[in-house]
């Protein structure tokens, strides 16, 4: 009943009719083609919500998935409200069994290729952090630290120049977007992957919020005036829906990699090994269904136009790419609020990682039916990364459906 009236509350807050806002559709229901894509934002809802958003959940849950490395020790330079710093903290604690457990998992040699290799993971302070007990909400951690975060990761690593000022601000929009569009198709796409991964994590946020926070308990649950305010057309002067149009695009880049990793892990010597031969057996099972049906999406993003031009320009860029992810692994790292890295860096790796896999396709080709994959490997963190932050992207896109039925329903 509490809850109950607590949504209630959050609904009446809405604007009933804010100007310029169509009433027969609901902003949030982009549609049609997304941009450098053949594909259009229908197929990828009823793929994602029917198909393969319940079998993603199900997978990382089990617990190869469920557990990644992580280190507290970083460099943090901001401050923290008190509600940041006792909702953002990171619940570390495991049984010991767990941790025995994951002290005999074998990890996979690190590829000398890596998009987004985390240092810190072998940091002598480094731990396994169970994911389930600390799932991706809204920490209190916003404002004037949160916005330097981001501005730093767009500003250094967008390949824009200061000049170009990103649309933050109502007046903005008709430079930036010139600028963008005469960009080469690869960092159009690098800026369309960070925001994408930018919309996806407030619509984390905003999904899962903390509704009432009492002695007694805490309720969390989807906030619709928060969601509205950084999604809405009017609200954010046509910047919400690019917001959610690039985030189907970042669905796209990760959902085109899983299709194309099948060939590492159909290999039967490939195990999600955790001690536990029933349940490893099990799960890879899962994870190859998985895999196929990421193969059978009917219009996947064609890779084929990244670095296909000059040899040693492609190289070139390929390396910008790279050191890019490094940095934002390292900006993430000033985060202050434990809980935001955490997730931050995880989907920074898992992103790196899509594409370390897309960039590596003709190596992925030669890898046998049987025996090692020379020349292509995947770390434990690297999966673990790739899967989840995927995962994140997949929720995102099913949290779209619930908000657009909720402020449907209040009209």
């Amino acid at each position: 009943m509490a809850a109950a009236m607590i949504l209630l509350g959050l609904l009446l807050a809405l604007p009933a009719a804010l100007p310029g806002r169509a009433e027969t559709r609901c902003f949030c229901q982009v549609t049609g083609y997304l941009d450098d894509c053949t594909c259009d934002v229908e197929t990828i809802d009823a793929f994602n919500n029917y198909k393969l958003f319940p079998r993603l959940s199900e997978l990382l849950e089990s617990d190869y998935f469920r557990y990644y490395k992580y280190s507290e020790e970083a460099n943090n330079r901001a401050e923290e409200c008190e509600e940041a710093k006792r909702l953002g903290a990171v619940d570390d604690s495991l049984s010991k069994e767990t941790r025995q457990a994951v002290l005999r998992w074998a990890q996979h040699d690190d590829s000398a290729d890596s998009f987004c290799e985390a240092d810190d993971i072998h940091s002598p302070d480094a731990e396994y952090v169970d994911l389930l007990l600390n799932p991706e909400r809204y920490t209190g951690y916003k404002g004037p630290d949160a916005w330097k975060i981001w501005n730093s990761i767009y500003e250094e690593n967008c390949f824009k120049p200061q000049n170009v000022k990103r649309p933050l601000a109502s007046g903005r929009g008709h430079t930036f977007y010139k600028w963008l569009k005469g960009l080469c198709v690869e960092k159009r796409a690098f800026y369309r992957l960070i925001s994408g991964l930018h919309a996806s994590i407030n619509i984390h946020l905003s999904a899962r919020y903390l509704l009432q926070d009492t002695w007694s308990e805490k309720k969390w649950g989807p906030n619709v005036t928060e969601f509205l305010q950084r999604f809405d057309g009017v609200l954010t002067s046509g910047e919400g829906p690019r917001r959610l149009k690039n985030l189907y695009f970042l669905y796209l880049i990760e959902l085109r990699a899983l299709s194309k990793v099948l060939p590492f892990f159909e290999r039967p010597g490939f195990q999600l090994y955790t001690g536990n031969k029933s349940q490893d057996a099990e799960m890879k099972h899962l994870l190859l269904e998985i895999l196929h049906l990421a193969k059978s999406f009917p219009l996947h993003f064609d890779e084929n136009s990244f670095f296909a031009g000059n040899k040693k320009e492609a190289a070139k860029l390929k390396e910008e790419f790279r050191l890019h992810f490094k940095n934002i692994s390292k900006i993430m790292d000033c985060v202050g609020c434990f809980k935001c890295r955490l997730w931050g860096k995880l989907q920074t790796q898992g992103l790196g990682t899509a594409l370390k896999i897309l960039f590596s396709e003709n190596l992925i080709e030669k890898i046998p039916e049987s025996g090692p994959s020379y020349g292509f490997q995947l770390t434990r963190q690297e999966i673990v990364a790739l899967f989840n932050a995927f995962g994140r992207v997949s929720t995102s896109v099913k949290e779209l459906e619930n908000f657009r039925n909720i402020l449907q329903n209040t009209r």
